[in-house]
Protein backbone atom coordinates (compact mmCIF):
# COMPACT_ATOMS: atom_id res chain seq x y z
CA UNK A 1 0.00 0.00 0.00
CA UNK A 2 1.39 3.05 -1.32
CA UNK A 3 1.52 6.53 0.91
CA UNK A 4 3.03 7.66 4.52
CA UNK A 5 2.28 5.53 7.56
CA UNK A 6 0.33 6.65 9.96
CA UNK A 7 1.30 6.78 13.11
CA UNK A 8 -0.87 5.95 16.39
CA UNK A 9 -0.54 9.49 17.67
CA UNK A 10 -2.25 10.72 14.61
CA UNK A 11 -5.03 8.83 15.05
CA UNK A 12 -5.33 10.10 18.94
CA UNK A 13 -5.33 12.83 17.57
CA UNK A 14 -8.37 12.75 15.19
CA UNK A 15 -10.26 10.18 17.33
CA UNK A 16 -12.08 12.34 20.40
CA UNK A 17 -11.86 11.23 23.80
CA UNK A 18 -14.75 9.79 25.45
CA UNK A 19 -15.36 10.53 29.11
CA UNK A 20 -14.30 8.04 31.64
CA UNK A 21 -17.34 5.83 33.27
CA UNK A 22 -16.23 7.22 36.74
CA UNK A 23 -16.35 10.67 35.59
CA UNK A 24 -20.02 12.08 35.01
CA UNK A 25 -20.69 15.01 32.78
CA UNK A 26 -20.23 18.57 34.00
CA UNK A 27 -24.29 18.47 34.03
CA UNK A 28 -24.70 15.64 35.98
CA UNK A 29 -22.36 16.27 38.67
CA UNK A 30 -24.83 19.15 40.37
CA UNK A 31 -27.84 17.27 39.57
CA UNK A 32 -28.64 16.43 43.12
CA UNK A 33 -27.90 20.21 44.53
CA UNK A 34 -30.22 21.24 41.57
CA UNK A 35 -33.19 19.43 43.06
CA UNK A 36 -32.45 20.24 45.94
CA UNK A 37 -32.53 23.65 45.52
CA UNK A 38 -35.80 25.00 44.20
CA UNK A 39 -37.60 22.97 47.04
CA UNK A 40 -35.37 25.12 49.71
CA UNK A 41 -37.01 28.30 47.66
CA UNK A 42 -40.42 27.08 47.85
CA UNK A 43 -40.25 26.31 51.59
CA UNK A 44 -39.01 30.08 51.71
CA UNK A 45 -42.30 31.20 48.94
CA UNK A 46 -44.44 29.02 51.37
CA UNK A 47 -42.87 31.55 54.93
CA UNK A 48 -43.75 34.18 53.44
CA UNK A 49 -46.98 33.49 51.98
CA UNK A 50 -47.98 31.88 55.29
CA UNK A 51 -46.63 34.50 57.81
CA UNK A 52 -47.68 37.91 56.53
CA UNK A 53 -46.67 40.71 56.44
CA UNK A 54 -43.54 39.39 57.80
CA UNK A 55 -42.45 39.24 61.57
CA UNK A 56 -41.69 42.78 63.54
CA UNK A 57 -40.20 42.28 66.56
CA UNK A 58 -40.45 44.86 69.82
CA UNK A 59 -38.03 46.84 70.27
CA UNK A 60 -35.38 45.84 67.97
CA UNK A 61 -37.57 45.71 64.40
CA UNK A 62 -38.59 49.60 65.35
CA UNK A 63 -35.33 50.35 65.96
CA UNK A 64 -33.70 49.16 63.12
CA UNK A 65 -36.43 50.77 60.89
CA UNK A 66 -36.42 54.36 62.63
CA UNK A 67 -31.91 54.25 62.31
CA UNK A 68 -32.67 53.21 58.68
CA UNK A 69 -35.21 56.37 58.13
CA UNK A 70 -32.81 58.31 60.19
CA UNK A 71 -29.47 57.15 59.70
CA UNK A 72 -26.86 57.70 63.07
CA UNK A 73 -24.87 55.84 65.33
CA UNK A 74 -26.77 52.74 66.71
CA UNK A 75 -28.37 53.04 70.52
CA UNK A 76 -27.95 50.17 73.06
CA UNK A 77 -27.66 47.31 71.83
CA UNK A 78 -28.60 47.72 68.24
CA UNK A 79 -25.87 48.22 65.73
CA UNK A 80 -25.53 49.85 62.83
CA UNK A 81 -24.93 46.92 60.43
CA UNK A 82 -28.46 46.29 59.44
CA UNK A 83 -29.70 49.09 59.35
CA UNK A 84 -27.70 49.74 56.38
CA UNK A 85 -28.95 46.98 54.77
CA UNK A 86 -32.44 48.78 55.62
CA UNK A 87 -31.33 51.61 54.30
CA UNK A 88 -30.33 50.66 50.95
CA UNK A 89 -33.86 48.80 50.55
CA UNK A 90 -35.64 51.88 51.81
CA UNK A 91 -36.42 53.26 47.98
CA UNK A 92 -38.80 49.98 47.53
CA UNK A 93 -40.70 51.40 51.34
CA UNK A 94 -41.38 47.68 51.36
CA UNK A 95 -40.78 45.07 54.11
CA UNK A 96 -41.79 42.49 51.90
CA UNK A 97 -38.97 43.37 49.64
CA UNK A 98 -36.52 42.98 52.97
CA UNK A 99 -38.05 39.57 53.65
CA UNK A 100 -37.49 38.51 49.84
CA UNK A 101 -34.09 39.67 50.09
CA UNK A 102 -33.30 37.81 53.18
CA UNK A 103 -34.53 34.93 52.03
CA UNK A 104 -32.44 35.13 49.08
CA UNK A 105 -29.82 36.16 51.39
CA UNK A 106 -30.51 32.17 53.17
CA UNK A 107 -30.28 30.78 49.80
CA UNK A 108 -27.13 32.15 48.86
CA UNK A 109 -25.36 30.68 52.08
CA UNK A 110 -26.56 27.09 51.11
CA UNK A 111 -25.02 27.73 47.37
CA UNK A 112 -21.75 28.85 48.99
CA UNK A 113 -21.42 26.00 51.25
CA UNK A 114 -22.39 23.68 48.28
CA UNK A 115 -19.69 25.52 46.05
CA UNK A 116 -16.98 25.31 48.03
CA UNK A 117 -17.25 21.73 49.67
CA UNK A 118 -17.13 20.68 46.02
CA UNK A 119 -14.35 22.76 44.68
CA UNK A 120 -12.64 21.01 47.64
CA UNK A 121 -13.03 17.84 46.02
CA UNK A 122 -16.18 17.26 48.59
CA UNK A 123 -18.56 14.21 47.05
CA UNK A 124 -21.88 15.43 45.72
CA UNK A 125 -24.08 13.91 48.19
CA UNK A 126 -21.79 15.17 50.98
CA UNK A 127 -21.50 18.70 50.14
CA UNK A 128 -25.43 18.76 49.68
CA UNK A 129 -25.84 17.16 53.33
CA UNK A 130 -24.13 19.91 54.42
CA UNK A 131 -26.17 22.46 52.90
CA UNK A 132 -29.58 20.33 54.35
CA UNK A 133 -29.76 22.61 58.15
CA UNK A 134 -28.62 25.83 56.01
CA UNK A 135 -31.92 25.40 53.72
CA UNK A 136 -34.02 23.74 55.85
CA UNK A 137 -33.97 24.17 59.12
CA UNK A 138 -37.35 25.99 60.27
CA UNK A 139 -35.69 28.37 62.37
CA UNK A 140 -33.27 29.97 59.61
CA UNK A 141 -36.70 30.28 57.65
CA UNK A 142 -38.40 32.31 61.02
CA UNK A 143 -35.24 34.73 60.85
CA UNK A 144 -34.89 35.26 57.23
CA UNK A 145 -38.92 36.09 57.55
CA UNK A 146 -38.52 38.81 60.33
CA UNK A 147 -37.10 41.90 60.57
CA UNK A 148 -34.19 40.93 62.58
CA UNK A 149 -30.54 41.44 61.85
CA UNK A 150 -29.50 37.60 62.02
CA UNK A 151 -29.80 36.80 58.22
CA UNK A 152 -27.91 39.43 57.44
CA UNK A 153 -24.99 38.68 59.97
CA UNK A 154 -24.65 35.13 58.98
CA UNK A 155 -24.52 35.56 55.52
CA UNK A 156 -21.79 38.43 56.22
CA UNK A 157 -19.94 35.37 58.10
CA UNK A 158 -20.13 32.85 55.92
CA UNK A 159 -19.61 34.71 52.89
CA UNK A 160 -15.99 35.83 54.84
CA UNK A 161 -15.20 32.54 55.68
CA UNK A 162 -15.74 30.85 52.25
CA UNK A 163 -13.98 33.39 50.71
CA UNK A 164 -10.93 33.21 52.60
CA UNK A 165 -11.03 29.76 51.75
CA UNK A 166 -12.23 29.71 48.24
CA UNK A 167 -8.31 29.22 46.79
CA UNK A 168 -6.26 26.27 48.13
CA UNK A 169 -3.31 27.19 49.71
CA UNK A 170 -2.87 31.23 50.90
CA UNK A 171 -5.43 33.73 49.85
CA UNK A 172 -4.95 36.37 47.17
CA UNK A 173 -4.66 39.88 48.84
CA UNK A 174 -8.35 40.07 47.03
CA UNK A 175 -9.67 37.41 48.97
CA UNK A 176 -8.01 38.66 52.28
CA UNK A 177 -9.62 42.33 51.65
CA UNK A 178 -12.54 41.24 50.57
CA UNK A 179 -13.12 38.70 53.87
CA UNK A 180 -11.91 41.03 56.53
CA UNK A 181 -14.47 44.13 54.88
CA UNK A 182 -17.30 41.34 55.29
CA UNK A 183 -16.28 40.86 58.60
CA UNK A 184 -15.70 44.53 59.53
CA UNK A 185 -19.56 45.16 57.90
CA UNK A 186 -20.65 42.20 60.31
CA UNK A 187 -19.19 43.90 63.44
CA UNK A 188 -21.35 46.63 62.74
CA UNK A 189 -24.32 44.23 62.56
CA UNK A 190 -23.29 42.17 65.77
CA UNK A 191 -20.85 43.26 67.80
CA UNK A 192 -19.22 39.58 68.22
CA UNK A 193 -17.92 40.51 65.28
CA UNK A 194 -14.97 42.18 66.16
CA UNK A 195 -13.36 39.23 67.97
CA UNK A 196 -13.96 37.28 64.72
CA UNK A 197 -12.05 40.01 62.54
CA UNK A 198 -9.49 40.07 64.95
CA UNK A 199 -9.31 36.03 64.86
CA UNK A 200 -8.87 36.62 60.87
CA UNK A 201 -6.29 38.86 61.06
CA UNK A 202 -4.54 36.41 63.59
CA UNK A 203 -5.13 33.58 60.60
CA UNK A 204 -3.76 35.49 58.25
CA UNK A 205 -0.50 36.30 60.08
CA UNK A 206 -0.42 32.23 61.56
CA UNK A 207 -0.68 31.61 57.90
CA UNK A 208 2.18 34.03 56.71
CA UNK A 209 0.10 35.73 53.33
CA UNK A 210 3.03 38.51 53.32
CA UNK A 211 3.34 41.69 54.38
CA UNK A 212 0.77 43.07 51.37
CA UNK A 213 -1.57 40.58 51.68
CA UNK A 214 -2.08 40.89 55.27
CA UNK A 215 -1.67 45.12 54.84
CA UNK A 216 -4.65 44.86 52.19
CA UNK A 217 -6.60 42.70 55.12
CA UNK A 218 -5.90 45.31 58.38
CA UNK A 219 -7.00 47.91 56.28
CA UNK A 220 -10.05 46.64 54.55
CA UNK A 221 -11.32 45.19 58.02
CA UNK A 222 -9.98 48.21 60.58
CA UNK A 223 -10.66 51.15 58.42
CA UNK A 224 -14.67 50.77 58.43
CA UNK A 225 -14.56 50.62 62.01
CA UNK A 226 -12.04 53.18 62.74
CA UNK A 227 -14.43 55.62 60.50
CA UNK A 228 -17.49 54.29 62.49
CA UNK A 229 -16.17 54.69 65.86
CA UNK A 230 -15.01 58.34 64.81
CA UNK A 231 -18.62 59.00 63.50
CA UNK A 232 -19.37 58.11 67.24
CA UNK A 233 -17.13 60.36 68.38
CA UNK A 234 -18.68 63.36 66.73
CA UNK A 235 -22.18 62.72 67.52
CA UNK A 236 -21.85 61.45 71.08
CA UNK A 237 -18.57 62.78 71.82
CA UNK A 238 -17.29 58.85 72.72
CA UNK A 239 -14.86 56.74 70.63
CA UNK A 240 -16.10 53.76 70.46
CA UNK A 241 -18.12 50.99 68.56
CA UNK A 242 -20.57 49.96 70.84
CA UNK A 243 -22.00 51.81 74.25
CA UNK A 244 -22.84 48.80 75.98
CA UNK A 245 -20.27 46.54 76.08
CA UNK A 246 -19.78 46.96 79.43
CA UNK A 247 -22.98 47.09 80.73
CA UNK A 248 -23.49 43.43 78.59
CA UNK A 249 -19.97 41.96 80.76
CA UNK A 250 -21.30 43.23 83.91
CA UNK A 251 -24.67 41.34 83.39
CA UNK A 252 -22.70 38.08 82.31
CA UNK A 253 -20.84 38.57 85.97
CA UNK A 254 -24.09 38.86 87.89
CA UNK A 255 -24.11 35.23 88.05
CA UNK A 256 -21.12 34.42 90.17
CA UNK A 257 -20.31 37.54 91.27
CA UNK A 258 -18.95 37.99 95.04
CA UNK A 259 -17.82 40.92 96.10
CA UNK A 260 -16.19 39.35 99.61
CA UNK A 261 -13.80 37.92 96.71
CA UNK A 262 -13.53 40.62 94.22
CA UNK A 263 -12.86 43.29 96.57
CA UNK A 264 -13.78 45.83 94.01
CA UNK A 265 -12.54 50.11 93.87
CA UNK A 266 -15.37 51.73 96.14
CA UNK A 267 -16.35 53.61 92.54
CA UNK A 268 -17.48 50.27 91.17
CA UNK A 269 -19.20 48.76 95.07
CA UNK A 270 -22.62 49.94 94.01
CA UNK A 271 -22.12 47.48 90.65
CA UNK A 272 -22.14 44.40 93.39
CA UNK A 273 -25.02 41.86 93.68
CA UNK A 274 -28.12 43.46 95.71
CA UNK A 275 -30.32 40.92 96.39
CA UNK A 276 -32.04 41.20 92.54
CA UNK A 277 -32.26 37.26 91.25
CA UNK A 278 -33.21 36.91 87.39
CA UNK A 279 -33.02 33.49 85.08
CA UNK A 280 -30.29 34.52 83.11
CA UNK A 281 -27.76 36.92 83.25
CA UNK A 282 -29.40 38.58 80.13
CA UNK A 283 -32.25 39.86 82.59
CA UNK A 284 -30.13 42.13 84.61
CA UNK A 285 -29.56 44.37 81.73
CA UNK A 286 -33.34 44.85 81.88
CA UNK A 287 -34.21 44.43 85.50
CA UNK A 288 -35.27 47.59 87.20
CA UNK A 289 -34.14 46.42 90.65
CA UNK A 290 -30.61 45.70 89.84
CA UNK A 291 -27.34 47.39 90.73
CA UNK A 292 -26.39 48.90 87.29
CA UNK A 293 -30.17 50.35 86.75
CA UNK A 294 -30.07 52.11 90.53
CA UNK A 295 -27.01 53.43 89.65
CA UNK A 296 -27.40 57.30 88.42
CA UNK A 297 -27.92 58.13 84.92
CA UNK A 298 -28.55 54.50 83.71
CA UNK A 299 -26.89 51.74 82.78
CA UNK A 300 -25.34 53.26 79.29
CA UNK A 301 -23.70 56.29 81.15
CA UNK A 302 -21.82 54.14 83.69
CA UNK A 303 -20.73 51.46 81.02
CA UNK A 304 -17.03 52.32 81.52
CA UNK A 305 -17.35 51.53 85.16
CA UNK A 306 -19.39 48.72 84.41
CA UNK A 307 -16.90 47.30 82.21
CA UNK A 308 -13.97 48.02 84.80
CA UNK A 309 -16.19 46.03 87.64
CA UNK A 310 -16.77 42.90 85.01
CA UNK A 311 -13.18 42.93 84.24
CA UNK A 312 -12.18 42.83 88.14
CA UNK A 313 -14.80 39.98 88.84
CA UNK A 314 -13.17 37.44 85.62
CA UNK A 315 -9.84 38.47 86.85
CA UNK A 316 -10.65 37.55 90.78
CA UNK A 317 -12.87 34.52 89.80
CA UNK A 318 -11.88 33.02 86.29
CA UNK A 319 -13.18 29.54 87.24
CA UNK A 320 -16.66 30.72 88.61
CA UNK A 321 -16.58 32.66 84.83
CA UNK A 322 -15.80 29.53 83.11
CA UNK A 323 -18.17 28.15 84.60
CA UNK A 324 -21.21 30.30 84.50
CA UNK A 325 -20.06 30.55 80.51
CA UNK A 326 -20.13 26.50 80.04
CA UNK A 327 -23.14 26.00 81.43
CA UNK A 328 -24.46 28.26 79.47
CA UNK A 329 -22.76 27.47 76.16
CA UNK A 330 -24.21 23.65 76.95
CA UNK A 331 -27.97 24.62 76.69
CA UNK A 332 -27.13 24.47 72.47
CA UNK A 333 -26.86 20.56 73.29
CA UNK A 334 -30.23 19.81 74.97
CA UNK A 335 -32.66 18.04 73.08
CA UNK A 336 -35.37 20.14 73.84
CA UNK A 337 -34.87 23.83 73.74
CA UNK A 338 -34.02 25.17 76.90
CA UNK A 339 -35.90 28.08 77.82
CA UNK A 340 -33.90 30.37 78.33
CA UNK A 341 -34.97 32.76 80.05
CA UNK A 342 -37.76 31.46 81.48
CA UNK A 343 -40.09 34.46 79.43
CA UNK A 344 -39.33 33.25 76.05
CA UNK A 345 -40.26 30.54 73.50
CA UNK A 346 -36.87 29.50 72.26
CA UNK A 347 -38.56 26.88 69.26
CA UNK A 348 -41.11 26.19 66.76
CA UNK A 349 -42.32 29.78 66.56
CA UNK A 350 -44.62 28.64 63.44
CA UNK A 351 -48.30 29.47 65.34
CA UNK A 352 -51.31 30.47 64.38
CA UNK A 353 -53.18 33.26 64.83
CA UNK A 354 -52.74 36.74 64.60
CA UNK A 355 -50.65 39.21 66.73
CA UNK A 356 -51.20 42.74 66.72
CA UNK A 357 -48.63 44.59 68.04
CA UNK A 358 -48.96 45.78 72.23
CA UNK A 359 -49.25 48.89 73.57
CA UNK A 360 -46.05 50.69 71.88
CA UNK A 361 -44.95 54.18 71.91
CA UNK A 362 -46.42 56.79 68.73
CA UNK A 363 -42.84 56.49 67.03
CA UNK A 364 -43.20 52.98 66.77
CA UNK A 365 -46.32 53.02 64.34
CA UNK A 366 -45.07 55.82 62.77
CA UNK A 367 -41.54 54.50 62.01
CA UNK A 368 -43.23 51.13 60.41
CA UNK A 369 -45.44 53.52 58.66
CA UNK A 370 -43.06 55.60 57.22
CA UNK A 371 -40.84 52.88 56.15
CA UNK A 372 -43.82 50.55 54.63
CA UNK A 373 -47.29 51.64 55.00
CA UNK A 374 -48.77 48.40 54.18
CA UNK A 375 -47.13 46.47 56.97
CA UNK A 376 -48.64 48.66 59.90
CA UNK A 377 -51.38 45.02 60.22
CA UNK A 378 -51.18 42.69 62.38
CA UNK A 379 -49.03 40.02 62.01
CA UNK A 380 -50.87 36.62 61.46
CA UNK A 381 -51.23 33.46 59.66
CA UNK A 382 -52.20 32.89 56.63
CA UNK A 383 -53.72 28.95 55.51
CA UNK A 384 -53.21 26.34 54.41
CA UNK A 385 -49.74 27.95 53.88
CA UNK A 386 -49.17 28.54 57.80
CA UNK A 387 -50.80 25.11 58.54
CA UNK A 388 -47.89 23.47 56.17
CA UNK A 389 -44.62 25.38 58.12
CA UNK A 390 -46.73 23.85 61.86
CA UNK A 391 -45.80 20.34 60.93
CA UNK A 392 -43.18 20.83 59.34
CA UNK A 393 -41.11 22.44 61.79
CA UNK A 394 -40.95 19.84 63.88
CA UNK A 395 -39.15 17.78 62.34
CA UNK A 396 -37.09 20.47 60.57
CA UNK A 397 -35.45 21.15 63.68
CA UNK A 398 -31.76 21.02 64.40
CA UNK A 399 -31.85 19.56 67.89
CA UNK A 400 -28.55 20.52 69.96
CA UNK A 401 -27.33 16.67 70.34
CA UNK A 402 -26.98 16.72 65.98
CA UNK A 403 -25.05 20.04 66.23
CA UNK A 404 -22.48 18.63 68.84
CA UNK A 405 -22.38 16.00 66.49
CA UNK A 406 -21.40 18.36 63.77
CA UNK A 407 -18.80 20.10 65.46
CA UNK A 408 -17.44 17.21 66.88
CA UNK A 409 -17.08 15.59 63.00
CA UNK A 410 -15.60 19.03 62.44
CA UNK A 411 -12.74 18.77 65.46
CA UNK A 412 -12.12 15.01 64.36
CA UNK A 413 -10.28 15.80 61.25
CA UNK A 414 -8.93 19.15 61.98
CA UNK A 415 -6.13 20.50 59.71
CA UNK A 416 -5.61 23.71 58.89
CA UNK A 417 -7.43 23.76 55.80
CA UNK A 418 -10.74 23.13 58.52
CA UNK A 419 -9.39 25.16 61.41
CA UNK A 420 -11.14 28.24 59.88
CA UNK A 421 -14.62 27.23 59.67
CA UNK A 422 -14.14 25.12 62.95
CA UNK A 423 -12.80 28.24 64.86
CA UNK A 424 -15.34 30.26 63.53
CA UNK A 425 -17.71 27.83 64.29
CA UNK A 426 -16.47 27.41 67.99
CA UNK A 427 -16.25 31.45 68.67
CA UNK A 428 -19.63 32.13 67.04
CA UNK A 429 -21.39 29.80 69.62
CA UNK A 430 -18.87 30.79 72.81
CA UNK A 431 -18.30 34.46 72.19
CA UNK A 432 -21.70 35.90 72.94
CA UNK A 433 -22.27 33.64 75.31
CA UNK A 434 -19.23 34.86 76.95
CA UNK A 435 -20.12 38.69 76.62
CA UNK A 436 -23.63 38.18 77.91
CA UNK A 437 -25.79 35.71 77.74
CA UNK A 438 -26.93 32.09 75.80
CA UNK A 439 -29.52 32.92 73.33
CA UNK A 440 -31.27 30.31 70.59
CA UNK A 441 -31.19 32.73 68.12
CA UNK A 442 -27.37 33.43 68.81
CA UNK A 443 -26.99 29.62 67.99
CA UNK A 444 -27.39 29.63 63.61
CA UNK A 445 -24.62 31.50 62.87
CA UNK A 446 -22.81 28.68 64.11
CA UNK A 447 -25.05 26.13 61.87
CA UNK A 448 -23.71 27.09 58.13
CA UNK A 449 -19.31 27.19 59.47
CA UNK A 450 -19.95 24.29 61.34
CA UNK A 451 -21.42 22.26 58.76
CA UNK A 452 -18.86 23.44 55.95
CA UNK A 453 -15.81 22.13 58.65
CA UNK A 454 -17.41 18.84 59.26
CA UNK A 455 -17.87 18.09 55.66
CA UNK A 456 -14.35 19.39 54.78
CA UNK A 457 -12.75 17.02 58.16
CA UNK A 458 -14.58 14.43 57.19
CA UNK A 459 -13.81 13.90 53.98
CA UNK A 460 -10.21 14.26 54.72
CA UNK A 461 -10.23 11.90 57.32
CA UNK A 462 -11.53 9.48 54.46
CA UNK A 463 -8.89 9.78 52.08
CA UNK A 464 -6.74 9.67 54.52
CA UNK A 465 -7.61 5.88 56.11
CA UNK A 466 -8.41 4.50 52.44
CA UNK A 467 -6.21 2.21 51.20
CA UNK A 468 -3.54 3.30 48.51
CA UNK A 469 -3.62 1.51 45.20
Amino acid sequence: MSGSPVHLSTVQEVIPSQPSAATPPKANRHILFAAVLPIAACLRIITMLGYRPGSIYYDDSYSYLDLALHPRPAEGFRNTGYPLLLWLLRPFHSILVVLTVQHVLGLAMGVMVYALLRRRSVPAWGAVLATVPVLFDAQMLQLENAVLSDTWFIFLVVSAVVTLMWRPGRPSARAAGGACLLLALAALTRSVGVPLLLAALGYLAVTRVGLLRFAVAAIAGLLPLALYATWVRVEDGTFALSQVDGVSLWARTMTFADCDKIRPPAAEAPLCPNGTHVDAASEYVWAPGSSLNRMPGGAIRNNDLARSFALHAIVAQPRAYVRAVAGDVSLAFHWTPARHPLRVTPAYGFKKGSWPAPGLPSWTRRTLIAYDSSAAGPYHSVEPYAGFLRGYQYPAYLHGPFLAAILLAGALGLRRGTLLPWGTAVGLLVLPVAVLDFDHRYVLPVVPVACLAAALSLTRTRRAQSPRG
